[in-house]
């Protein structure tokens, strides 16, 4: 068999095992296997190994084999990254996302070289360099960066972009970055496309901060949600707000308008009485009708009644003595009385001779004749009294 005819026969099998291996993954991706050392090309298969299967062919072969596939839709949106690269196909059922992570773990820095094109905007940053001042200045202003001398170092001024993405990095280009001691290039399977369902993600979409991509997404969730709440849009996420947003503006206008209710009720009375207390507070208060000095006096008045009171307590107590005394002496006064009292009695004893002595007097009287009658004798004398003791009278009618 001729070599051509191993060749041909070489081709169709590749061509048949990437149609083969397109219909068993439903993700596709296309790396840059340019520069990629053999040994780490080797440790990176060893770590994907289970996962993803890397497959490297001639890059007409891959475009033929993919074009070739017609009930896979938009794979062939796919082949206009396998230019200006050194082509190997990424077969796996991981996430694109997850993909391109695992890649760029797995990638290591290193220095530029003359002719390699640059994978991503090269800056040189502004600050102090290692460089004494000499004809570095010079090469460094050939490069567009521009430098000065400070501290007896070459410090640059600001920061320059030296090199965009997917430019050729020149031979002077690459010998300044490596003394500036700045790698740009990276190490590893540069991953440049990669085919999901009908989708192309590109490289600029899959290298992502996942913690800034994060803060971006909770931004738009809650600028989505303020949204929703403003157009009054109902949802199950909106629904419990809009109820409490309904209600604060229920109370709001119940305030306003001073309408009295349930809502309202209580804070409308701590209101009304925060008023009152504020005109009470600016109301002038009524000044004292006496005067500072009799204040003062009467102050003093009392500090001095205060100190007082002590002697006003000892008299009281010498005057309780004195009363105590007079008590004692209390019986010899009862006793004087009850001496009063018995000669009283002795006079009311003796009274009655006086008055015994009186009718005796009367009794004298009655015995002497009347000065009209004239001289009676005994006989008439016992006579008239025998007839007093009958008639119970001391008079008698003359006619009798």
């Amino acid at each position: 068999m001729s070599k051509t005819s191993k060749a041909g026969g070489r081709k169709k099998d590749v061509f048949k095992h990437v149609v083969d291996l397109a219909k068993q993954y439903p993700i596709i991706g296309v790396v840059d296997m340019a520069n990629l050392p053999t040994p780490q090309l080797q440790r990176m298969r060893a770590q994907l190994r289970g996962t993803v299967d890397i497959f490297m062919a001639k890059k007409r072969v891959i475009k033929k084999a993919i074009e070739s596939i017609k009930d896979i839709p938009g794979i062939q949106e796919i082949n206009p990254y396998l230019e200006k690269t050194q082509p190997a196909m990424l077969f796996t059922k991981e996430n694109p996302f997850t993909l391109f992570k695992t890649l760029k773990k797995n990638k290591s820095k290193a220095p530029a070289k003359g002719g390699q094109i640059a994978p991503k905007d090269i800056i040189v940053p502004a600050g102090p360099t290692p460089f004494a001042p000499g004809p570095v200045i010079g090469e460094l202003g050939a490069l567009g960066i521009k430098s000065g001398v400070e501290g007896g170092k070459i410090s640059i001024k600001d920061d320059t972009t030296v090199c965009k993405e997917g430019e050729v990095i020149s031979e002077k280009l690459a010998s300044i970055l490596t003394r500036l001691g700045i790698e740009p290039m990276e190490i590893g399977l540069d991953l440049k496309a990669v085919y999901e369902n009908g989708t192309i993600y590109t490289k600029q979409v899959l290298d992502i901060d996942e913690e800034q991509f994060m803060n971006n997404l909770m931004t738009a969730a809650t600028e989505a949600y303020n949204l929703a709440i403003e157009a009054s849009y109902a949802s199950a996420d909106t629904s419990e707000e809009l109820l409490k947003k309904a209600a604060r503006e229920a109370k709001a206008v119940a305030k306003e308008g001073k309408i009295m209710c349930d809502l309202v009720a209580k804070e409308m009375i701590e209101q009304a009485e925060k008023e009152m207390l504020a005109v009470k507070g600016q109301m002038k208060e009524v000044p004292d009708a006496t005067p500072k000095e009799e204040t003062k006096k009467t102050e003093q008045e009392n500090k001095k009644e205060a100190k007082e009171t002590p002697k006003e307590e000892k008299v009281e107590t010498k005057k309780e003595e004195v009363k105590e005394k007079e008590a004692k002496e209390t019986p010899k006064e009862e006793k004087v009385e009850t001496k009063k009292e018995e000669v009283k009695e002795k006079e009311a004893k003796e009274t009655p001779k006086e008055e015994d002595l009186k009718k005796q007097t009367e009794q004298k009287e009655t015995n002497k004749p009347h000065p009209k009658q004239g001289k009676v004798t005994q006989n008439q004398a016992s006579n008239l009294l025998n007839q007093l003791q009958k008639e119970g009278t001391l008079r008698h009618d003359n006619n009798e």
